[in-house]
């Protein structure tokens, strides 16, 4: 244990962001950082606990207490090696994960969690600038080949753990870049997309090859990676998007979030669109439907192109700010989460319904919303039901669909090797990750339904052990 009475001396302290009315007006990311002593200091509250709950509630198993105690004995590249045995990339986590370990600390009881994600973040950011992040150069190679088919944070993952099996892995993308959502589903004011090369460039360097702008299933077929590849991994993620089939949904101004999210992505890269192509909210009323995370991401981009206005509904009730009855310690707590994107100016309204989108000339006006109530029924399923009197029009002129995931793409690869899908469209896999084709695994949300970054992580690891036990 660092500070057996640090938790006690120590008050929690986060890094905390940058102005509202600075990071509006750039892509820049949005959290700061606290400087080295504060870092140790918070590292000292950590508690060794018995029962380390925060190692119980993350999904890559992350080694919390140990690396708390290496901070706060300065012991950084300890710290750094600690983290980097359970989790292949702690710099994408420590931005961009909803820590469900802090959920789960001791502390969050009093609600003084330990500042894990932060300290996360402090690690693998001092162990690259200190240079302890190397390559790590396989010392020998077993002459069988992988291919990984998606380069979000399952298949980067895998291949990582793969390559440093020893086995020769080339990672297949669709777009232009490496990172699937990483690259273009999360704003850059989240995760500077320079984070992400900079852990691709000691990637190469330790031997795994990349191919981009190739879609398998199209410009490779299945067939050809089976005979090129003693094994295949599928982790092209969970990429259909649920749909909202109201009437007037073929009008001009409706689209999907992702496909916004992507197109800012790529234009901070310095891509071109033309007026026709670029989805913009500049100057526009604009109602992200869906409550999430992506819903979020979609806030925040819309303020930062100058939206007129931004309004988030969600169709479920809003939920209350401290945990509920039913809810307790240590579980994820089901509780109002207000974003960055949030406090920069957004209204949110939550059991509303869309009932219809209105249009003139093939272009998107307006929207038809009515409040809902829900209720359970005599089986104790929850149901809805719209509240007399409650319809309005909203004037809205660019309306994003953020309501989820509903499976992987099944046009394509999924389709060609005709695997077996479970009962929500997902690949299904065995306790090995295997799928119903020979030599053909799966893992992320591609198996396992749309998920946290760190999950798929998880998942992209536990995958790349089975493959290896087969090839070997």
């Amino acid at each position: 244990m660092a500070d057996p009475k640090g938790f006690m001396n120590i008050a929690r302290k986060e890094g905390g962001n940058r102005p509202i009315s600075e990071r509006v007006d750039d892509y820049g990311e949005v959290e700061q950082t606290l400087n080295q002593e504060d870092r140790v200091l918070q590292a000292s509250r950590c508690m060794d606990c018995g029962i380390p709950f925060c190692h119980w509630a993350c999904p890559v198993g992350s080694k919390i207490p140990e690396w708390q105690d290496a901070v706060y004995k300065e012991e950084w590249k300890l710290a750094s090696d600690i983290l980097h045995s359970t989790n292949s990339f702690p710099e994408f986590t420590g931005r961009i994960c909803p820590n469900p370990c802090e959920k789960s600390c001791v502390l969050a009881i009093h609600k003084e969690a330990v500042t894990i994600r932060e300290n996360e973040a402090s690690i693998v950011e001092k162990a690259f600038k200190e240079g302890f992040v190397q390559p790590r150069i396989p010392e020998y190679r077993t002459g069988k080949k992988v291919a990984v088919v998606g380069s979000g944070p399952a298949g980067m993952s895998a291949a990582d753990l793969l390559n440093q099996a020893g086995h020769t892995v080339t990672l297949f993308e669709k777009d232009d870049a490496i990172g699937g959502l990483l690259r273009y589903g999360i704003p850059d004011f989240k995760l500077n997309k320079k984070v992400i090369d900079r852990r691709l460039a000691i990637f190469e360097q330790e031997g795994i090859i990349f191919k981009t702008n190739t879609a398998v299933g199209e410009d490779v077929t299945g067939e050809e990676l089976l005979k090129e590849f003693d094994a295949v991994v599928l982790t092209i993620g969970a990429m259909k998007p649920r749909d909202l089939p109201a009437e007037g949904r073929e009008l001009n101004g409706i689209h999907f979030a992702m496909d916004f999210l992507k197109q800012q992505n790529k234009v901070n890269r310095g891509e071109q669109f033309t007026n026709g192509e670029r989805l913009i909210a500049t100057g526009k009323n604009v109602l992200v439907i869906g409550g999430g995370d992506t819903g979020s991401d979609c806030v925040g981009t819309s303020i930062r192109q100058k939206a007129k206005s931004v309004t988030q509904i969600e169709i479920l009730p809003k939920p209350p700010k401290e945990r509920a009855a039913g809810n307790p310690w240590p579980y994820w707590p089901t509780v109002l989460k207000t974003s960055t994107s949030h406090e920069e100016g957004c209204e949110r309204r939550w059991s509303l319904n869309t009932k219809r989108f209105i249009g003139e000339n093939g272009q998107l006006k307006q929207v038809e919303l009515v409040e809902v109530e829900w209720s359970k029924d005599d089986k104790g399923q929850w149901k809805m039901a719209e509240k007399p009197d409650t319809t309005e029009i909203m004037d809205v002129e660019l309306i994003l669909l953020s309501m989820g995931f509903v499976s992987p793409v099944h046009e394509g690869i999924v389709n060609e090797f005709g695997l077996e899908l479970d009962g929500r469209g997902n690949i299904k896999v065995d306790g090995n990750y295997q799928t119903s084709q020979a030599k053909v695994f799966a893992a992320g949300d591609a198996s396992n339904g749309a998920s946290l970054v760190v999950t798929a992580i998880a998942k992209g690891r536990e995958a790349a052990e089975k493959v290896h036990e087969y090839l070997s």
